[in-house]
């Protein structure tokens, strides 16, 4: 399985297990995972969630060697891919229990983003983090949502157009992790964290998850439906296509 939900007492763990392509997912994994997230969701037995990766890695983003082969006159194609990812995080979003990320190690791309779609992220000083889309062609659209609340558009603007990754150090004090804890700690600490957070009263929790909810909400759909068209327009261009194409040539040397 590429995607593992196990259970910590009132915790759902949810694992991405890919560590030879640091758990860079495909459109299944997705699939599996927006399904593992809503059977958290309705388990009355679930209290909060964990979302981790096996291996090195958090989650690096799409596996490119999945996208490098969209037609760039199939716009079809490309508006399919963005909703999978609408789906994706709403089903994060829609989650009335706390999440805690317990990010292991790079989270890059979209698996950033997803990263920040939780409630709390844990993390070690050897993580790094960052938005590098524009490095494989890609707009970072979402990625400017993901990110604007929490950085602010000077951040945001650096972290879109650089593509650079920060350590963990200084995701922290940006606020993309929420605290520190020693390497080999942070799976640890997050189910921790989260029986912690699984123990408090759950109607309060979910009024407030439902508010924070409605402020992001609106935002997303803008965003997802900007994505479809400049990504349709990118691709067009056949630039993504390139890039993404020299990218998975380099890596196969």
């Amino acid at each position: 399985m590429t995607v593992l939900l196990d259970r910590d007492g009132p915790v759902a763990v949810i694992t991405l297990n890919r560590p030879e392509k640091l758990n860079a997912w495909t459109a299944e994994m997705r699939e599996r995972l927006i399904g593992l997230l809503r059977e958290a969701g309705a388990d009355p037995q679930v209290g909060a969630v964990v979302l981790t990766g096996a291996g090195r890695a958090f989650c690096a983003g799409q596996d490119l060697g999945e996208t490098a082969t969209i037609d760039p006159a199939d716009h079809a194609a490309s508006d399919a891919w963005i909703d999978g990812f609408d789906r994706l995080y709403r089903a994060v979003l829609d989650l009335d229990k706390p999440v805690i990320a317990a990010v292991n190690g790079v989270a890059a791309g979209s698996g950033f983003q997803y990263a920040l779609l939780a409630d709390l992220r844990i993390g070690h000083a050897g993580v790094r983090m960052g938005q590098p889309e524009v490095l494989s062609g890609i707009p970072s659209i979402t990625g400017i949502w993901a990110m604007w609340n929490i950085l602010g558009r000077a951040r945001t603007t650096e972290f879109a157009l650089t593509g650079r990754l920060v350590y963990g150090a200084e995701a922290e004090r940006l606020g993309l992790l929420t605290r520190l804890v020693g390497d080999g700690e942070v799976l640890a600490e997050a189910v921790r964290q989260a029986k912690e957070l699984s123990a408090l009263p759950p109607g309060a929790v979910a009024l407030t998850k439902g508010r924070l909810r409605e402020l992001e909400s609106q935002a997303l759909a803008e965003a997802v439906d900007a994505a479809k068209k400049v990504h349709a327009a990118a691709y067009a261009s056949g630039e993504p296509q390139r890039e993404m194409n020299r990218f998975l040539q380099r890596s196969a040397r």
